[in-house]
């Protein structure tokens, strides 16, 4: 059975309301987790005010190294 282990990845908006966010910079940023081995299993958006958001909540999750797991 495979074991696991999990990234919290908090993405924060830019503009003075939030809301903004840099679409090829957390491109980027996804794609360089994703090279790495993290899979991303859940995102929610945490809300500001009238529907903006402060930021983006990434968890990520990937197969835990077999020499870890005999550590």
């Amino acid at each position: 059975m495979n074991k696991y282990e999990y990234k919290v990845v908090v993405y924060d908006t830019k503009g003075v309301f939030g809301g903004k966010v840099d679409s090829k910079q957390l491109e980027e940023q996804l794609n360089m987790l994703g090279y790495e081995g993290w899979e991303m299993v859940s995102c929610t958006s945490s809300n500001q005010s009238y529907g903006s958001s402060k930021s983006i909540v990434f968890i990520f999750k990937r197969i835990m190294d077999q020499y870890l797991l005999q550590g």
